[in-house]
């Protein structure tokens, strides 16, 4: 089964949460200092807000998958769209850890495909080299080299990581 993923940046989070809940007819299933998470069944979809520091505004949208059998099957259709997709694995982002591809669309919005593995109490500090502001990877703009692909944004503005972070 898939969900829909949306994660939104906002600008006040407790205005947000009212007005999300009011919207949704229902409370967040995640509430956080920074985030707050509704898994809604009618849509089916995984909607997510933050305020950490990014321009209010859709952040990334996704694709969750309940198991990593179906995850690969995304995988393939990815690379048959010549996304290239940038795999990480037990990725620590957004409470939660997965398994998970990003690739961007032809107009540079980020689509993150991922198979949630269970819950953990850092917004993703837990990342190895990554501090809780710079967690939670999101892919660059691919270019059009395997160069450009390699190149990514991390805490501090510098190029070339291991990672993509934002």
């Amino acid at each position: 089964m898939k969900r829909f993923h949306v994660h939104v940046s906002v600008d006040q989070l407790d205005d947000s949460i009212r007005f999300y809940s009011a919207l949704f007819g229902s409370k967040p299933s995640v509430i956080k200092e920074d985030y707050a998470k509704w898994m809604l069944e009618d849509p089916r979809v995984n909607f997510a807000i933050s305020q950490r520091g990014h321009a209010a505004g859709v952040n990334h949208l996704g694709i969750q998958i309940d198991s990593a059998e179906a995850l690969a099957g995304l995988r393939d259709q990815l690379q048959k769209a010549d996304a290239r997709p940038l795999e990480q694995s037990d990725a620590a982002c957004c409470y939660a850890r997965s398994d998970k591809y990003w690739v961007t669309d032809p107009s540079g919005i980020a689509w993150e495909s991922f198979h949630t593995l269970g819950e953990i109490e850092v917004f993703g500090a837990d990342t190895p080299g990554q501090t809780s502001e710079g967690a939670c990877c999101i892919p660059l703009a691919r270019g059009k080299s395997d160069a450009d692909d390699a190149a990514c944004c991390v805490p501090g503005g510098a190029k070339g990581a291991a990672s993509c972070c934002e």
